[in-house]
């Protein structure tokens, strides 16, 4: 008898176990640390882990939130859609999906703000749409961003966030390479500063167009940076590589970017450098 009652309670204990009491979309786990973390903690904490210190990548809204001042963000009125040049039948209903979900148009934001009373032309990128590709889109409004920068006279300040050129755009996603670097060539020309802010990761055709020939190369912390993945390289030259040479710290060892900047520090050093060129 004793026996048939412990068997029957088997099936509460296991259903007790399924029925984890955690709202869906409220937490999320540290690829770093592995601690399960309150999302909202870790938004207040500047999407760094309170745990550990490992950065999360950032939403578009919540990056202009913490480099911009409060309601001085005016968003270029650039209506321009996303095509299809490949006719590729799953690349509209991707992009539909995307917006709905990240309530954004396309991997990147730009307009004009102020850093602690200066005004600035910033284009911010958002890894969540598309892992923030560079199709027509993002090219073209990045290129419009950089001639406004001109129009204006005003500092140009971009934040890279990206797996490369968009591949459903085929030939014309790589032209955008091109037309940015073109882009910048004219703001260097007018004596304008540009400063690139690398984050987690940049790759591909944008660390190899725009994100690389600024006056001034920020980078977050253990920020990944390149132009193709380690495998990649690796089985291409068929050698062994330097443990960590992608990361952000590798690269300002040896001289690819300036300084290293922490996330809640950012804002303060984009002003001083600022500062020192109005002056």
């Amino acid at each position: 008898m004793i026996v048939d009652k412990i068997k029957k309670r088997e099936p509460t204990a296991k259903k007790m176990q399924n029925q984890v009491d955690i709202q869906v979309g409220k937490w999320l786990k540290c690829d770093k640390c592995k601690e399960i973390l309150y999302k909202e903690t870790v938004r207040e904490n500047e999407s760094i882990c309170p745990n550990c210190g490992a950065y999360f990548r950032m939403h578009i809204n919540k990056r202009l939130e913490s480099i911009i001042d409060k309601d001085t963000y005016k968003r270029f009125d650039l209506e321009i859609d996303t095509t299809n040049p490949l006719g590729l039948e799953d690349y509209p209903k991707k992009i539909k999906g995307l917006r709905e979900k990240t309530g954004i148009k396309e991997a990147v934001s730009c307009g004009t703000g102020k850093i602690n009373g200066e005004e600035v032309v910033i284009c911010v990128m958002d890894s969540g749409f598309l892992m923030g590709s560079m199709g027509v889109v993002v090219g073209e409004k990045i290129t419009y961003a950089i001639e406004k920068a001109i129009e204006k006279k005003l500092p140009l300040i971009i934040f890279s966030v990206s797996g490369g050129a968009r591949m459903q755009e085929g030939i014309i996603s790589l032209m955008q390479m091109a037309k940015t670097t073109a882009a910048i060539s004219k703001l260097n020309d007018a004596g304008l500063l540009y400063i690139s802010v690398l984050t987690d990761p940049t790759y591909g055709g944008v660390t190899a167009s725009f994100a690389s020939i600024a006056d001034i190369i920020l980078a977050e912390p253990g920020a990944m940076i390149g132009f193709a993945g380690q495998r990649v390289i690796k089985q291409t030259i068929g050698e062994e590589l330097p443990e960590g040479f992608q990361t952000a710290e590798f690269l300002l060892e040896h001289g690819f970017i300036d300084k290293i900047v922490e996330r809640k520090e950012l804002k303060n050093t984009l002003y001083k450098l600022i500062k020192y060129h109005v002056n």
